[in-house]
């Protein structure tokens, strides 16, 4: 099923929907246009267009599965970060115990590819969305779905939506311990969790299977806050099950880990004592699927432990020069509509000229209209009209969302590959 829908992608036909994509190339499929392995520069593409490293996302899809194997961690990779079923499957090939996801569209995608395992980071209260996962443990009995809950109140529409569809599994829920004061979703104290699991206990359609969070919300997080927190959530997990809460299961799941903090995951998910079944320790990054040349190269824990391995930047967006009205300025034609800006604005990489590549010197991205980015050059930067600048994107969640398909292309440009995006 999974490789069969997979397939059906390679069918789609190339037309006007998808940017940057050969114009001669409408009316093929994805699959014969993968085929013909064009060049990235000389073939056709048109500016802009996002491309993504074959080789750096191989190598990135290696580190953290090295990673969570030496460190003893399922992994449930963040898919809101790609929403790219192809990536899914890669991920599963490469042992991930399954996909994270945040909302009911997303799960639905990864359901439409076969993903067998969801873990759905976030509280899910919607009646439909619940009948809709209700509908699909039915129908499927190998499939495992997990959701955070954090007040009684969601568990109440919780319990009322599945008991009025007819579920006849229960649903896996996770107790949502907050980050802190002022942080994002969560139960902000043992005691009202202790209050949101009485609930689950009570609630004939829901099952109470672990504990989890995001310590990435973490007010002023540093090492030392993170890890305290991380503390208070196997605490949480501990107190739980010596309170039986955890009865008859078959595995504890206790979960966290964004693309900022898994070190401190790892070394406090190594602490957790022995409970009464085995626990998954589910670690949920995504980014690190792309990396960035911003955000997350800033703040990746391989910057903090570089001999456990690194991350590569595997995104560049190609776009033209358009307009040098002065020495100090130019236009490239990609903007708003292309590039993340949410966090940072794209850094000026490379130039391509007549077929020769060098470094950016000089090149600074100032700011981004709709179709547009601003560059400032200093007299370093050797920049004409019709060049090609390679620009380092920020922030991989808010550059996938931007691009229906995504070529894949080799070190030299060659495009093996066209990753299918659904957000």
């Amino acid at each position: 099923m999974v490789l069969d829908a997979l397939a059906r992608l390679t069918e789609e036909r190339v037309d006007h929907r998808f940017k940057g994509l050969p114009p001669d190339a409408s009316g093929l499929t994805v699959g014969e246009l993968a085929a013909q392995r064009r060049n990235l520069f000389t073939d056709g593409f048109t500016t802009p267009v996002l491309a993504l490293s074959a080789e750096r996302l191989e190598h990135n899809l290696a580190a953290l599965e090295t990673y969570a194997e030496r460190h003893g961690l399922a992994f449930a990779p963040h898919g809101k970060t790609s929403m790219a079923p192809q990536l899914f499957q890669r991920q599963i090939e490469r042992g991930a115990w399954g996909v994270t996801l945040a909302v009911p569209h997303q799960a639905r995608v990864a359901r439409a590819y076969g993903i067998r395992r969801i873990f759905l980071a976030n509280e899910l209260v919607d009646a439909a969305a619940l009948r809709w996962v209700a509908a699909e443990q039915d129908a499927d009995p190998a499939f495992r779905f997990v959701c955070y809950v954090d007040s009684v109140r969601g568990v109440e529409l919780m319990d009322g939506a599945l008991t009025a569809s007819g579920a006849s599994r229960p649903v896996d829920v996770v107790v949502e311990l907050g980050a802190g004061e002022g942080a994002r979703t969560g139960v902000r104290t043992e005691a009202e969790c202790a209050a949101v699991a009485d609930a689950v206990a009570g609630a004939r359609t829901l099952r109470l299977v672990g504990v989890a969070g995001y310590e990435g919300e973490v007010p002023g997080a540093d090492p030392e806050r993170v890890r305290a927190w991380l503390r208070r959530l196997v605490a949480l997990a501990v107190d739980f099950d010596k309170a039986g809460r955890f009865a008859g299961l078959d595995e504890i799941v206790v979960s966290a880990g964004g693309s900022a903090w898994f070190d401190a995951v790892a070394d406090v998910f190594a602490e957790v004592p022995e409970l009464s079944a085995p626990v998954l320790k589910l670690l949920r990054s995504g980014a690190y699927v792309s990396h960035d040349d911003g955000h997350y190269e800033r703040l990746t824990p391989f910057n903090r432990v570089p001999r456990e391995g690194g991350l590569e930047p595997a995104f560049r967006l190609w776009t033209q020069v358009v307009s040098r009205p002065s020495a100090e300025q130019a236009f490239t034609n990609a903007g708003k509509r292309d590039a993340a800006y949410d966090l940072d604005l794209p850094v000026a990489r490379v130039v391509r000229r007549d077929g020769a590549e060098r470094p950016a010197t000089g090149i600074e991205v100032t700011g981004l209209s709709d179709q547009h980015a601003w560059l400032r050059t200093s007299e370093e930067a050797d920049l004409e009209v019709g060049d090609w600048v390679g620009l380092g994107l920020s922030h991989p969640c808010t550059s996938f969302d931007k691009w229906v398909l995504i070529p894949v292309a080799e070190a030299d440009g060659t495009v093996v590959d066209y990753i299918r995006t659904f957000f």
